[in-house]
This record gives structure tokens, C-alpha cells and sequence, in this order.
């Protein structure tokens, strides 16, 4: 055995990999013949054995079920055989489904007392074991680095550990890196470490604050990667549940300073305070009889039935590669203009839409880029269904005006996981010309199987006359063409002054991928800057509409500012080009962008008005 240590520091040398984070080779170089229901003969490899230990409960270990079908059709020519052993409570037919759901062609074999996880020390779900022809374990560890923690993905994934040592078993080479450290969930009743001793417990103390903070997102069917309903859930996930609250990147709010807003998400200290006790005194259960009564899901139109409900159609959605942007286009067929001053959006599947973008366009464009799309599909395409993709926005910079005195194409807000539907302040609501189309874009992200979606979005129409319509002023850059690589502090600004007096209800700054801070401010005349929204740790996928608790009177002369740092190096995880590259200022995701979106009204009749220079004093009056 110290031979082999001896070997493996020698190969962990050669290959970078450091030795506290190679995993361990416990099990390494010895026979295991695993007790399963049914012979272990009749399911190993002739010449090598694949035992993937996975959760279909786990958003680490579903996430690689495609990697993994890929490499079980590719290598199955070569006489190598893969084998799935789940820790689970399932049934054997509940089992079966799951495995199902995710087209698993290799059998998948449950481990409920942890036995077969025990025979190969297993610690970790995914983590995968390469056995040779004789059963002897020649690989542990994980399937790739796509993942540096538990949910943390890195930039770039570029070893693929697994398909190596595959390679190395086919050529009857020793495989190159034997041992390599797993990262997912911990399989079975992890250790209880009491940092110190506590009184609180799940039911009577925890559950509470999961049920308001947590469970409408992480729960069954909805967008959270896993549930956190139950005791067994919140152990399993403890200490990210304190970690992530602990950093405020759960419940996800991103500003740190900020006038009140509505959908303000942040939890309480007090309640911060409470899941870390919780977490480092030994999670205790409690009496489930100071449980509190179970979450209530939202049943049916929160806001009451809408005056008109439009629907996507159903989308199929691919199994893995990259987010989907995809945008639906739905006449809406009216003959007079309309005013909306409410929506509500209703993902089919909450499990896969991510967020979702609302516009009209009485364009024609969306149209035709819908129709190019269908002449272009193919069986082989990744999603089939109804719409076109578009990184950002509709894909489209307007041109011209189809309508005398009407842009020719709006937006009306959007949705994403935590947003309640809201009605807009009495007397205001977004223009929807005649003749439009609603145009939404939903932004999917793959759970590792093929899904299938059906969004609904429900409008409701302004019953009084509406003589302050809900306007939008957009601050945007001075001089943003294109950012140098490997700059992690690039500076952009952007300032309009208002020249016209309104009311301030909402605010929204937009970037793309590579933001890295933003900070929105208002300055009235003679005053001191306010603070707006201010976001230090930007992510695309998080962005949304503040809505203003007490909206703010405006005088004109105010002065609008947005100021951002965006991150173009290789620190950056979310940057999409590596090595880095110049970006230019763009529509595409990759491509960026810098924006402040501040929702106004006005006087009856008038127009909110911004520019980039101040007033003269005669207008300011």
C-alpha cells in the first residue's frame, strides 16, 4: 500500500493535480463484486465496469446523465458496461420511472441501506468507479471538472477524467490519474459535526423560515434544482442553506443598498442567525407536532381571471447544452388599443423556465424571424417547437415607426422565481397598440432530460381611461464600443437629466454576461446623489424590475446616473471566451451592453423627457 501512495503522489506531480484535492484512494487496487439483486456476472463489462453512484434528487448528479449516456454508447463498443447505483428511498417501479424520465440505458440498482455505497466508500453522488476485467477498482472519483463545488460550475471544463481513464482501460494502458476528488451531495447520513450545541429544531424553528423563504422555488415541479420540503431535504442540504444565506446569495436579492421596494426578498439577520445555529448545533428534528401547516401552492390567476390569457404552445427542450432564449410570438388580434395594468406569467414546466422577458411588436419582424425558424428546423435540432432563439431581448432593433406618435415595439415587464403578479399604480399601464403581437422570451435551462413547456401569460386591460400611461426612460452609455481582454475593473458610465418633472415607480439596470458591479443613482437638483440600486455581485440570470414602495416625485433638472465595472478576464466564471477577447457593445449575449430602465409617469397628456444634457433654467421651470 505505500508503494502505491508512493505512485500516486508521482502521478498527481505530473499531472498538477494537488494532492488535498485529489480525493482518496481508499478501496484503490482491490477486487469489489458488489451484491446486487441481480448477478453481478450478468452486468459487468468484459472489459471494464463503470459503477455511477447518482440522486435523481441531485442537481450535480442529473445534470451528467447526458455525459453520461454519451460515454456509455460510445465505450459499450469496446466491451465497457455502466451500472447506476441510486441511494434512494424509491421503489423499485419508482426507481425505474425515474430512470426513465432520464433515458437511462444502462440498468440503475437501488442502494437504501447504503451497502454497495459502503463496499466502495463511496462519499459523494456523482462519483464513479472504473473496474477492469477482474472487478478491481482501477478509477474513483469524479466524471469531469465541470463543477469546482457543490452547484459552483467553472468557466471552463477541460478534464474530462473519466473518458481518459476509459481510454487508458480500451488501450490496456495504467490509467494516467487513478484518483480524482468527487464533487455533488453526500451520499446517506453524513457524520453530525456539533460545533455547539443547540435548542433549536427543523419543525419548530427552521421550517417556518424555509416555508416563507425558500419552499415556493424548492419544492416539486418548480424551479429550485432540489427540494428543500422535508427534515431528510434540509439535513441533506444544511450547510449550503447556511453558507448561501450566510453570503445573501439565497433568497437571491442582489442589491445591497437600495431605496424600499416591493419584492424586496432579503431574510431577516434573525432568521440567518437561526438556519446557522441550526446547522452547526447537529440539525435536530424536534416534535413534527411543532410543524407548521403545509405551504399552500397558488392555485388558478393570483391577480383573478385576466381579460386575455395567450399561450406559447408546447415547446420540447432539450436534454443538455447550452441555456435556450427562446422568444414565442402570439397575436393578440385586438382592434382598439389597450392598456395593461397587470400580468401575470404561468410557466408550464417551473422546473426548466428560468425567467422570461414581455413585448409587443407591431413590426412584422418577430414574425418573419418566427417563420425563418421553422423553415430552418430540423429533426436533429436540440429543441423543437413553436418560436425563434434570440440571445437577448427580440433579436431585433426596431426601425422606423409602423404608427404615427407609437413606438414600434414595447416591453411590459417580465417575470422571474419569486415575483408575485402586481398591479400597477391606479391611473397608469403600459401601452399595447392594436394589432400587436406579444412577444415573450423565456430563457430555459436543461436539467440534464428532455422537457416539454407550456408558459401562459394573463393580461389585464385598464377598466377607467388611463391618462398617465406608464412611460420608460433609458439611460444608457457615453462612448461604450468594446471592452479590452483580460481587464477584471472596466469602467462604464452613462448620465441623462430629466427635462421634464414625473414620478418615479421602478427601476431596472441591465448587462450582459461579464458585468461585474452597478450602481443606479438619482441626483436632484441642488441635492445630494440617492442611492437607487446598488448591485456588487452582478449575474445575468438574476436580473429583474425594482418597484418602488412609496414612488418618488421628480423634479426636472434631476440628474440619472449609471455606473458599472464589468470583469473581461479569466477570473471571471461567467465570461464566455477563453482566452479572453475584445467585446464589442452588442445585442447578442456575448456581446455587452449597459442600461438603466426607469419607470416614469407624468402629467395627463404629457411626455416623461430625458437627455443626456441638463435643462436651461427657463425649461427647468
Amino acid at each position: 500500500m505505500r508503494r502505491l501512495g508512493t505512485i500516486l503522489t508521482l502521478l498527481l506531480a505530473v499531472t498538477g493535480v494537488r494532492a488535498e484535492d485529489a480525493g482518496t484512494s481508499d478501496k484503490l487496487g482491490k477486487a469489489i463484486e458488489p451484491i446486487l439483486p441481480v448477478k453481478w456476472t450478468d452486468v459487468r463489462g468484459e472489459k471494464a465496469t463503470v459503477v455511477f453512484f447518482l440522486s435523481f434528487d441531485c442537481p450535480n448528479s442529473t445534470g451528467y446523465t447526458q455525459t453520461m449516456l454519451h460515454l456509455a454508447d460510445k465505450f459499450g463498443k469496446e466491451k465497457i458496461k455502466f451500472v447506476g447505483i441510486c441511494e434512494s428511498e424509491h421503489s423499485a417501479d419508482e426507481l425505474k420511472a425515474k430512470a426513465a424520465e432520464f433515458k437511462l440505458t444502462f440498468p440503475v440498482f437501488a442502494d437504501p441501506k447504503m451497502a454497495i455505497a459502503d463496499a466502495f466508500k463511496a462519499t459523494v453522488t456523482p462519483e464513479v468507479f472504473v473496474l477492469d476485467h477482474n472487478s478491481v477498482m482501477r478509477y474513483r472519483g469524479r466524471i469531469d471538472n465541470t463543477y469546482q463545488a457543490r452547484l459552483k460550475k467553472n468557466p471552463v471544463v477541460d478534464q474530462h477524467d473519466l473518458m481518459k481513464a476509459l481510454e487508458d482501460s480500451v488501450a490496456n494502458k495504467p490509467i494516467r490519474t487513478p484518483v480524482t476528488k468527487a464533487v455533488g451531495c453526500g451520499i446517506g447520513a453524513k457524520e453530525t459535526v456539533v460545533k455547539t450545541a443547540t435548542k433549536l429544531t427543523y419543525h419548530k424553528d427552521v421550517a417556518p423560515i424555509l416555508q416563507k423563504n425558500c419552499q415556493g422555488c424548492h419544492r416539486p415541479g418548480e424551479v429550485g434544482p432540489f427540494s428543500l420540503m422535508t427534515y431528510k431535504q434540509a439535513v441533506n442540504w444544511a450547510e449550503d442553506i447556511r453558507d448561501y444565506t450566510a453570503r445573501r446569495e439565497m433568497p437571491p436579492w442582489k442589491p445591497v443598498e437600495n431605496v424600499p421596494f416591493h419584492n424586496d426578498r432579503r431574510m431577516s439577520d434573525a432568521d440567518i442567525k437561526t438556519l446557522a445555529e441550526w446547522a452547526d448545533g447537529g440539525t435536530p428534528e424536534g416534535a413534527v407536532t411543532d410543524a407548521p401547516p403545509p405551504m399552500k401552492a397558488a392555485d388558478g390567476w393570483q391577480l383573478g381571471k385576466p381579460d386575455l390569457i395567450l399561450t406559447t404552445g408546447d415547446f420540447e427542450v432539450g436534454p443538455s447544452g447550452p441555456d435556450s432564449f427562446r422568444c414565442f410570438v402570439m397575436p393578440t388580434n385586438l382592434d382598439e388599443d389597450k392598456y395593461i395594468i397587470g400580468f401575470e406569467v404561468k410557466p408550464g414546466n417551473p422546473q426548466i423556465v428560468h425567467h422570461s422577458l414581455n413585448y409587443w411588436d407591431i413590426t412584422g419582424k418577430a414574425r418573419e424571424l418566427e417563420a425563418k425558424a421553422k423553415d430552418k428546423a430540423s429533426p436533429d435540432d436540440r429543441d423543437h417547437g413553436p418560436g425563434y432563439s434570440a440571445a437577448m431581448g427580440l433579436g431585433f432593433f426596431p426601425a422606423g415607426t409602423p404608427r404615427p406618435g407609437t413606438p414600434p415595439i414595447g416591453n411590459f415587464g417580465g417575470w422571474a422565481p419569486g415575483q408575485l403578479p402586481r398591479f400597477l399604480p391606479e391611473g397608469t399601464g403600459y401601452l399595447l397598440p392594436k394589432g400587436a403581437d406579444v412577444v415573450v422570451q423565456v430563457h430555459y435551462h436543461r436539467n440534464g432530460k428532455p422537457e416539454k413547456d407550456k408558459t401562459q401569460i394573463g393580461v389585464y386591460f385598464a377598466k377607467k381611461k388611463i391618462d398617465r400611461p406608464y412611460q420608460t426612460v433609458t439611460v444608457g452609455p457615453k462612448g461604450f464600443l468594446l471592452i479590452p481582454p483580460n481587464k477584471d475593473d472596466y469602467k462604464v458610465q452613462g448620465t441623462a437629466y430629466m427635462h421634464t418633472d414625473a414620478t418615479l415607480h421602478s427601476v431596472m439596470p441591465h448587462m450582459h454576461l461579464i458585468g461585474k458591479t452597478v450602481k443606479v443613482t438619482m441626483t436632484p437638483p441642488g441635492e445630494k446623489p440617492v442611492t437607487l440600486v446598488d448591485i456588487h455581485d452582478w449575474d445575468y440570470n438574476w436580473q429583474e424590475t425594482y418597484w418602488l414602495k412609496e414612488p418618488m416625485k421628480i423634479k426636472a433638472g434631476t440628474k440619472l446616473d449609471i455606473e458599472a465595472v464589468f470583469d473581461n478576464s479569466t477570473r471571471n466564471p461567467n465570461n464566455p471566451r477563453n482566452p479572453p477577447a475584445y467585446v464589442m457593445f452588442g445585442e447578442q449575449t456575448t456581446n455587452e451592453m449597459l442600461f438603466g430602465f426607469f419607470g416614469m409617469t407624468t402629467e395627463p397628456g404629457q411626455r416623461v423627457f430625458a437627455r443626456q444634457t441638463p435643462p436651461t433654467p427657463e425649461k427647468s421651470k
